[in-house]
């Protein structure tokens, strides 16, 4: 049997115990506009990662609403290395919140004279006091690095032959929790193959798997395998990365299942998505609803949670009520600091909207029944319509983690400028900072979105992944921070 014509699922008595819902792949064919550039010229093998992928309703191009306003198309590609503008003001909050320590020891008090009842000679001169303790040799410069390219034919990762992806978006990174086997799992949206394949091989999502630590020229991916859960990839067949989460079909017109976050609960997956309407322009998308999906074997197969459903508008989906205030939390951030809840942050459809922020035990996370939504001065339950902005819009993809640095939330997001910024707070809902300037996006003309965090660098250098529209591909970069 093909592996197209299986339904990649968790096994049916689990699904029953979990109350999910599976998503069903279609055959092919789909079309679509043509490839450019070396997405273009890169030629499937005979076999055996050039097999056409089940259609997708809707697909007809690039996803438009991921275009940053102003993107230039035709920008050249940037190079590596670090970026003209600098970070152009400091972390330091302007309480004063956070102290920056010096390097530098305090000499110590000269030790107090000690008589001598019969000297014999002269006495030695006292000993000078110990002066400072050197300072600890200099670490790099604060500012931004392109390190390196995460997929696409400029990636190390030869993403094309290994995974047939050409193009992609995204790149959300958490971490599986798995102590005999930690890596880093990363969710991608909308992924092209070869473009000479029928229907390109579009994909609404893939996933890779990582347990690089050096991340010297990029987040190198290990080779994937098919069935096994800690390869580089969950794939359809050899060489070729899946679609992870399929549609449930709750809605009546569906053109996209784009992750937005993810976060382990123990060495359970969760992934927030949202379910796309319509790609309107640049910066602007209409979403059905969001969703959590849920996987337990690190990503390899993956279904829904009815329950977690929220629906953006009353006529969103006939299958789930829709509650004021859903609108809210349609493009998700997980955070989970360690006090025993998981924070979900939210934000509308598009990139316009201001952020919200939630909370729900961590044994509960599918629940929407149980959430608490912050209102400016206190967590108000079972209600999102109580929600108030944490962070004013407009605020674009976003990710948020403890920096053990600055010893505060940090929060990553572009801004209207398209600019790549962070906020930091005390807390997980503030009061969060004025925005700070990690990437102009005047050093990308060909458009950046999606800062996503690495959740292995919380400290002075932070790297996170950044989407570049004109190559439709994922790139690696470093912030030195203050």
């Amino acid at each position: 049997m093909s592996p197209f014509a299986r339904i990649a699922s968790i096994p049916v008595a689990s699904a029953a115990a979990v109350g999910l819902v599976f998503g069903v792949v279609v055959a092919p064919p789909a079309s679509a506009e043509p490839c450019t550039g070396a997405a273009a010229e890169a030629q499937p093998p005979s076999a055996p990662n050039a097999s056409a992928t089940p259609a997708l309703p809707g697909v007809s191009g690039p996803p438009i609403g991921h275009r940053p306003r102003k993107a230039n198309d035709s920008a050249p590609l940037p190079n590596l290395g670090k970026l003209s503008r600098s970070i152009l003001n400091s972390f330091l909050p302007q309480s004063g919140r956070v102290q920056q320590q010096a390097g530098v020891v305090p000499p110590a008090p000269p030790p107090p004279p000690v008589p001598d009842a019969a000297p014999i000679a002269a006495p030695a001169p006292p000993a000078p006091a110990p002066g400072p303790a050197p300072a600890p040799p200099p670490g790099p410069p604060p500012g931004t690095t392109l390190v390196g390219w995460v997929t696409g034919p400029h990636s190390p990762n030869d993403t094309i032959k290994r995974f047939a992806i050409t193009g992609t978006d995204l790149g959300i990174m958490w971490d599986n929790g798995d102590p005999v086997n930690n890596q880093v799992l990363m969710a991608f949206g909308d992924t092209l193959g070869y473009c000479s394949v029928k229907g390109r091989q579009w994909r609404y999502n893939t996933m890779f798997r990582t347990n690089d630590r050096s991340l010297a020229q990029t987040i190198a991916i290990p080779n994937g395998v098919v069935n096994n859960k800690y390869s580089g990839s969950p794939l359809w067949a050899p060489a070729l990365s899946k679609q992870i989460v399929n549609s449930v079909k709750f809605a009546r017109s569906e053109t996209g299942i784009i992750p937005t976050s993810g976060i382990s609960i123990g060495t359970t997956q969760y992934m927030s998505f949202m379910s796309i309407r319509s790609w309107d322009s640049p910066g602007q998308w209409t979403t059905n609803f969001s969703a959590i999906a849920v996987s337990p074997d690190n990503g390899e197969h993956w279904g829904v949670y009815p329950q977690s459903v929220r629906p953006a508008s009353p006529d969103a989906t006939p299958r789930v009520p829709y509650v004021p205030g859903g609108e809210k939390f349609q493009v998700g951030a997980f955070l989970k600091p360690g006090d025993g809840y998981l924070y979900s942050y939210g934000t509308p459809s598009g990139r316009s909207g201001s952020a919200f922020v939630s909370r729900v035990p961590q044994n509960l996370v599918p629940e929407l029944s149980r959430y608490e939504y912050w209102d400016g001065g206190t967590w108000v339950p079972q209600n999102p319509g109580a929600a108030q902005p944490v962070i004013p819009g407009p605020v674009g993809e976003m990710s948020v983690q403890y920096n053990t640095h600055l010893k505060q939330f940090l929060a990553l997001y572009c801004n209207g400028n398209n600019d790549v910024v962070a906020r930091t707070a005390p807390a997980p809902q503030g009061p969060w900072s004025p925005e700070r300037l990690l990437v102009a996006s005047s050093d990308f003309p060909g458009g950046i979105y999606a800062p996503y965090l690495h959740p292995w660098s919380t400290g002075k250098e932070i790297y996170y992944t950044l989407s570049l529209w004109s190559d439709y591909n994922v790139m690696l970069m470093k912030t030195v921070l203050p």
